[in-house]
C-alpha cells in the first residue's frame, strides 16, 4: 500500500474530530455541517478577525497619522 491511497486525514478546527480530506467530503476540512456553520458564526460574530493596520486619512504622510494629536 502506497501513500497514493491513502488520503490525508486532518483534524476538524472547530469539534478536533478526524476528518478525510476527500474530493467527495463537502464539508472539508469540518467534519460536518454543523461545525462548518460554528464557524461561519465566529467569523459573522467578530470572534474571529484578520488583523489590518489602519491606513492614514487622506492628505496625511504615515508619520502625521502616527502621531498622537
Amino acid at each position: 500500500m502506497t501513500n497514493a491511497s491513502k488520503p490525508p486525514v486532518v483534524n476538524c478546527p472547530i469539534c478536533g474530530a478526524t476528518v478525510k480530506w476527500l474530493a467527495e467530503n463537502r464539508w472539508k476540512p469540518f467534519c460536518s455541517e454543523r461545525c462548518k456553520l460554528i464557524d461561519l458564526g465566529q467569523w459573522a460574530t467578530e470572534k474571529y478577525r484578520v488583523p489590518v493596520e489602519p491606513k492614514p486619512d487622506e492628505g496625511e504622510t504615515p508619520d502625521q497619522a502616527e502621531r498622537p494629536q
